[in-house]
């Protein structure tokens, strides 16, 4: 008997279905149009963009003019690409404009979609942002589809790793720009780092469309972006810790795999700390609990982290004397990405590798915050409906599933479960033989390096020729994806296959005639042509005995933690209606089983007394997999939930200091603002050391003369205004405020307003970009001890909260301060004074490299008698003079333990940048 939601579903279809039934009359008027845009010829039909973009300006909306817009682009893309979009991509990229996300299946044509909502919001002239999740498919994406824009009269920018500045403004001007998620991240913060706002290359956040959406905002959203700066160098620290941890033994640390923590046990924690009074990190008397250890402890535990979670081939490689971490869901390389608080310096010690300083964060945002900047944002994947609750909750985008153009004859096996790996593995060379052997391209999905390279070793003992793709060869991935689909080709891969690149079965004559053109050294683009025809006929050829033989097998080696990575895989076959067969290989001792999986399922396949090399295979046991995995997909949903949570309250700290940036550096007097920070500085002065209603003798009159000679540089007398008779707080204020000014004014008077007006604007910048700095570090450090309030019954996110707000409010204060200070103390030279100083600092450089030649002649010489005496050098001027810039670290060279901090804090060196 059929369940109630099961009739309901046949008789007025799923809301999928109706939100897809929504927008065909919206077709119909798009295909009807077609004859009309056929008759135009070129130039008619690219005149009506300005067409349109003189009616939206004028008042018709985006929506009125889809229609026509839709319709012209989809002949401008049949006369540029030979490519005509089918009615399905319009729909999908009617839900994109709309701001949902359209799952598309595979090869269902998402790129050529995503030019129609582009070109509409195009009109608008406010630039839009398709993104991508690599340089190479932003470059490929822009090249193919800059054809179609400049067709119809739009220009087209990529942005991507390595473009300098007036490149990048160039590619943001553009009306469509193509680029990474990472570097619009990264713009963006860098833009909010600029001193000019015509410095800045982000014009505005207006349209986005995510490709592959689910990897960018979901897995890639643990992780922030974060721009940081170098700190001490601290190598000899990591070194010494690295060698204590082979000497382990197990009873010494606990290691929980799913929260991905390792801990020391008490025996661990007695052992070390012996150890480290052995090398003179720990005083005799210290214990690893005292709080001067925390920073040590703190680096034994990321160091136990490096060698007992983290895993060479799998989690990261070692190239070029560097650690290149791995993506988990792509299988990709994350150059220049590295690990926080003193990870990536562990795994780097581990390796043997140039340990690279630590870094402190100058700026950080995460995806989730970066992404919601944008007025309308839409995405496209083959895989989104198993996260459509997060993305809904996060982002406010709906997932609609589009049909296919083609039925789907692809034929999904349910998996097969072995008692352990070598059963496994014996199972999968098998099969591949077998496809092999019937002339069936087959796809082998690994979840590592590792795994990808052992399986290759197994294929090569049985003589089956193969390629493998991972994250070592990741330049060459398009060239072997494309050629996965050919007659018998075996391809070994990595996650990196689910994305990008289309599988054509037979093969691809473009990628075949381009690879042929690089060996042969051949550039004319008719001669390309002419071996891409040539091919053309082979795979044709190809094609049909690969259809006879089945089409493309995908046999995955292991269940991924994500069903989304499994189904990317399992979508590169069967695209565009093309037959094929997919197949999933287990065992008890992968991963996701051995951690999540249900300890009955063990128990289940004992019971049934199963042989060596027998798999189970049962629809039953997909669907504890499938809970397996929806227990995983929940809990990482909660750790980005959680991430999202802690950085909204510094977002929107984050978005009020770039707003005051912003406008900063946008306004050219900033003289009401200085006065203003002025008034409440003397304000908050008076009111600390002159308590309302407080008798006079309670008055620190003498502190307040102190801090206001510190602030403004002035010596005021006021213990004897405060002596005179009536006075009280307001007459205080009203003289101290006066002279305040009177000193102000003559400052602008001596060195004329222009030139305070761009002092000003400098100084508010410097001490902003400082003090946030400074904040950033402190939350930080917050973040990372906030979690152990909860053993005190406390929230630790309204903790957070309070203290956060708390820090910001003392930030505001703090910077009002510093402004005031140095604008009271600043002091401009002249162009007679500034030539002066820098003809007496290059005389002093040319007498120190004439006495160093003589020393080094004296040397060579072997002159005998005493030593030569260093001249006397001239005492150094704090800051400049002396080469030390209190900002930047790496300037600092050599600095005493007990010399003052170059920093400008006032503590000594040990307690303060070089603490241990």
């Amino acid at each position: 008997m059929l369940g109630l939601t099961t009739v309901a579903k046949k008789v007025f279809g799923t809301a999928n279905d109706r939100k897809v039934k929504a927008v065909r009359p919206l077709v119909a008027k798009i295909n009807a149009l077609e004859p009309e845009m056929q008759a135009l010829d070129d130039a008619a039909l690219r005149a009506k963009t300005q067409e349109f973009v003189d009616r939206h300006a004028a008042g018709e909306s985006l929506d009125d003019l889809l229609p026509e817009a839709f319709a012209a682009m989809r002949e401008a893309s049949v006369r540029s690409l030979g490519m005509r979009p089918f009615d399905v991509q319009l729909v999908g990229g009617i839900f994109l404009h709309q701001g949902n996300i359209s799952e598309m299946k595979t090869g269902e044509g998402k790129t050529l979609m995503a030019t129609l909502p582009v070109y509409l919001n195009a009109l608008t002239k406010r630039g839009v942002h398709v993104v991508t999740v690599n340089d190479y498919l932003a470059r490929r994406d822009a090249e193919w589809m800059s054809k179609v824009y400049s067709f119809m009269g739009l220009t087209t920018g990529v942005v991507v790793s390595g473009l300098d500045e007036a490149a990048k403004h160039a590619a943001y001007a553009c009306d469509v720009i193509y680029a990474t998620n990472n570097e619009l991240g990264f713009d963006y913060l860098r833009d909010n780092m600029k001193p000019r706002v015509e410095e800045m290359v982000q014009r505005d956040h207006y349209f986005a469309i995510v490709d592959e959406v689910d990897s960018i905002l979901i897995d890639e959203a643990r992780t922030p972006l974060i721009i940081s700066g170098p700190t001490q160098d601290r190598s000899e620290l990591y070194i010494t810790l690295d060698k204590f941890i082979p000497d382990l033994s197990d009873e010494h640390y606990e290691i929980d795999e799913k929260a991905r923590q390792a801990t020391l046990t008490d025996a661990g924690n007695d052992y070390l700390e012996d150890r480290l009074k052995e090398a003179g990190l720990l005083e005799p008397d210290a214990t690893m609990y005292d709080p001067e250890s925390t920073t040590i402890v703190h680096h034994v535990t990321q160091a136990l982290r490096a060698h007992k979670l983290f895993t060479r081939d799998k989690d990261y490689i070692v190239r070029n004397d560097e650690v290149v971490l791995i993506d988990e869901f792509t299988g990709r390389m994350m150059a220049g990405r590295r690990m926080s608080e003193g990870l990536h310096q562990a795994m780097e010690a581990k390796e043997g590798v140039k340990i690279q300083p630590e870094n402190v964060t100058l700026a950080s945002v995460t995806y989730q915050n970066y992404f919601r900047l944008y007025e309308k944002l839409g995405g496209m994947t083959g895989t989104a409906l198993t996260e459509a609750e997060e993305f809904m909750q996060i982002y406010g985008l709906g997932v609609v599933e589009v049909p296919t153009n083609k039925p789907i004859a692809r034929v999904d096996n349910d998996d097969q479960v072995y008692r352990t790996a070598r059963e496994k593995y014996d199972g999968i060379v098998r099969a591949i033989r077998i496809a092999h052997e019937k002339g069936q391209p087959t796809l082998v999905g690994t979840t590592s390096i590792e795994k990808s390279e052992l399986l290759s070793s197994l294929l090569k003992q049985e003589g089956i020729e193969h390629n493998v793709l991972n994250a070592r060869f990741h330049e060459q991935e398009a060239a072997i994806i494309a050629q996965a689909g050919r007659l018998g080709a075996v391809t070994i891969a990595t996650n990196m296959a689910g994305r990008g690149t289309d599988i054509k079965l037979g093969g691809n004559a473009e990628m075949m005639a381009e690879v042929e053109a690089a060996e042969k050294g051949i550039t004319d683009p008719a001669e390309i042509a002419a071996l891409e025809k040539a091919h053309e006929a082979t795979v044709a050829a190809e094609k049909q005995k690969v259809l006879e033989a089945g089409g493309l097998f995908v046999l995955a080696t292991e269940r991924h933690e994500s069903r989304r990575i499994d189904n990317q895989l399992r979508g590169r076959s069967g695209r565009q209606g093309d037959p094929g067969r997919t197949n999933f290989f287990l065992s008890l001792e992968d991963d996701l089983m051995r951690i999540f999986g249900s300890d009955r399922l063990d128990g289940m396949l004992q019971k049934l007394g199963m042989k060596e090399g027998e798999a189970i295979i049962h629809p039953w046991v997909n669907k504890a997999l499938e809970r397996a995995q929806t227990k995983v997909e929940a809990r990482n949903f909660d750790i980005r939930k959680n991430l999202l949570k802690f950085d909204d309250v510094m977002n929107d700290q984050r978005k009020s200091i770039f707003t005051q940036r912003r406008e900063i550096m946008e306004d050219d007097d900033l003289s009401d603002t200085v006065e203003e920070m002025r008034e409440e500085v003397i304000e908050n002065l008076v009111a600390e050391h002159v308590p309302a209603r407080a008798y006079a003798d309670q008055w620190r009159t003498e502190e307040l003369a102190e801090r206001v000679k510190e602030i403004f540089a002035l010596d005021l007398p006021i213990a004897d205004w405060a002596a005179e008779e009536g006075v009280d707080d307001d007459d205080l204020r009203v003289r101290i405020k006066d002279r305040v000014d009177a000193a102000y004014a003559e400052k602008i008077e001596k060195y004329g307003e222009p030139t305070m007006r761009q002092v000003e604007k400098q100084l508010l910048l410097q001490t902003i970009d400082k003090e946030w700095r400074e904040h950033l570090l402190t939350l930080d450090h917050l973040r990372s001890v906030v979690g152990f309030r909860g053993y005190a019954q406390r929230d630790p996110l309204n903790e957070f909260k309070t203290e956060a707000f708390e820090l910001f409010r003392n930030l505001l204060e703090g910077l009002r301060t510093q402004v005031t200070r140095q604008l009271y103390h600043v002091q401009i030279l002249t162009e007679e004074e500034r030539a002066d100083v820098i003809a007496k600092m290059q005389a002093l450089a040319t007498g120190q490299k004439a006495q160093a030649m003589k020393a080094e002649a004296d040397a060579q010489s072997g002159a005998g008698g005493a030593a030569p005496q260093p001249a006397p050098q001239p005492e150094a001027a704090p800051g400049a003079a002396s080469g030390r810039d209190p900002e930047r670290p790496e300037t600092w060279g050599e600095v005493g333990r007990n010399e003052p901090c170059p920093c400008g804090s006032g503590k000594k060196y040990k307690h303060c940048h070089g603490q241990l």
